[in-house]
């Protein structure tokens, strides 16, 4: 059985490299001056702050025969069964840590991440693909949904949703997982937000706007929710698995139609209504335990520990990623010195190039040639993928002077959509790998000294 101590070694195994126990990998080789050294320290410190097994170690306590999952105690031996299901890219973390806590109360479990990694007794890991839909997704869903079919009456549900939980929640009803993968393809190139592209997607699956309750039903469901979303709206977050969808067809037709899906084929009649029977959650409790306020706090707190003035300016920062770059370099050319601005969320981008990269980097590309010298703008996703190997990419007047020496125009690759080329061939982009946490987008503005950047 996993211990305490052996979940600690596996994790910090599996961040160790040989710069030490960092998120940033390449921490030492983007710390070239002293701005980029305190922007990668407020980075690392965010960071640090939402790794899922101490969020799950705060959220999660057993006591004897006493659970206490949030804020709500469970006597153990009312419950012939208790089972796990999780999902989404703060899964695999989360098993290790589940396991350990509930040891033998735990009768059986199902992980489904976008990694894969060791497997607690009596828990299943399965690695699934994001952010499209697959017919592998589509077969650990089932298997997701076969265990909460097995719930009854008398049996606890333990539920852990995270983002990147719609896409692996794939079970369709009368279209292919490929088909569903273009359509969200389509909808990602056209812009859509998160709001929109989730409520399409609870309308294609029989996994996600509250059909994992109903699949459990009569079970008592806990569910501990991850918060990737700007707004932390939970119905939103992994397309709500456990909670009631006020959403209807409707308004996933109303989606299709504004990004002209029919454009590709798309046959709206494949969308499926959710369930709106209201006793499938009578017994279910969904809590919040995650967003990322935490992790902005914890950068604010180092910035101010590094001497600098912090503010956090958004929390539910959304918008067009160009937009989006241009309100902040606004705001930092009227900050003073020493001053570093904060932002979380999840811009979009309208894709109309061949390019390789995420919104993130688009962002910091966005922002790069309109920079001032003692200005950095740096944005991140929190789960270190930004479609890419890069995490983000930094901006300020180092990477402008490389592209200028090698010859690249930050305009070409933003037509292209090439982010990542620009940043990769600078080795300016930031990398972290998986790190099996995803509170959505995180960026730092920083105005520094002139003197000192």
């Amino acid at each position: 059985m996993y211990t305490k101590e052996s979940i600690s070694g596996w994790y910090t195994a599996r961040n160790m490299d040989d710069e030490g126990v960092r998120i940033i990998k390449n921490s030492n080789a983007l710390a070239t001056t002293p701005a980029r050294a305190a922007l990668l320290a407020i980075a690392e410190a965010g960071y640090q702050s939402i790794q899922t097994p101490r969020v799950i170690e705060e959220n999660l306590q057993r006591r004897g025969d006493v659970l206490t999952i949030a804020d709500r105690t469970y006597n153990l031996t009312e419950y012939e069964n208790v089972y796990v299901l999780a999902v989404g890219k703060c899964s695999l973390d989360a098993a290790p840590v589940i396991a350990s806590i509930l040891g033998d109360a735990m009768t059986e479990g199902v992980c489904v991440d976008v990694r894969s990694g060791p497997a607690p007794e009596r828990m299943r890991i399965l690695e699934g693909t994001h952010p499209y839909a697959s017919a592998q997704n589509a077969s650990h869903t089932k298997a997701l949904l076969d265990l909460a079919e097995k719930a009854g009456a008398h049996d606890l549900v333990l539920v852990l949703v995270s983002g990147g939980g719609s896409a692996l929640l794939c079970q369709p009803g009368t279209h292919s997982p490929l088909d569903e993968a273009d359509l969200i393809r389509h909808l990602f190139k056209g812009g859509a937000t998160i709001t929109e592209l989730n409520t399409v997607r609870k309308h294609l699956s029989k996994a996600r706007g509250g059909n994992m309750a109903a699949a459990a039903y009569p079970a008592e469901i806990a569910t501990l929710i991850l918060s990737d979303v700007p707004g932390d709206d939970v119905t939103v977050i992994a397309s709500g698995p456990t909670l009631f969808d006020e959403t209807t067809v409707d308004d996933a037709r109303r989606v299709l139609e504004k990004y002209h899906a029919d454009r590709i084929g798309f046959s709206f009649d494949h969308l499926i209504e959710t369930p709106k029977e209201q006793h499938f959650f009578e017994r279910v409790h969904n809590t919040l335990v995650l967003t990322n306020t935490v992790a902005l706090t914890a950068m604010k707190t180092q910035a101010e520990a590094l001497g600098y003035t912090a503010l956090i300016r958004d929390t539910q920062m959304q918008g067009d990623a160009h937009v989006l770059a241009e309100l902040m370099v606004t705001e930092l050319h009227t900050a003073r010195p020493r001053t570093v601005l904060l932002y979380g969320g999840e811009s979009t981008v309208t894709i109309t190039g061949p390019g390789k990269g995420g919104r993130n980097q688009e962002l910091s590309l966005t922002a790069l040639e309109k920079l001032e010298e003692d200005e950095l703008i740096c944005s991140l996703a929190s789960d270190g993928r930004d479609y890419t190997d890069h995490a983000g990419g930094i901006a300020d007047g180092y990477t402008r002077a490389l592209a200028h020496e090698k010859g690249l125009t930050p305009a070409d690759y933003l037509y292209t959509n090439d982010s990542f080329t620009f940043f990769h061939t600078l080795q300016q982009g930031v990398v972290t790998g998986y790190t099996g946490s995803n509170v959505a987008d995180l960026v730092i503005g920083m105005k520094h000294a002139s003197r000192e950047t």
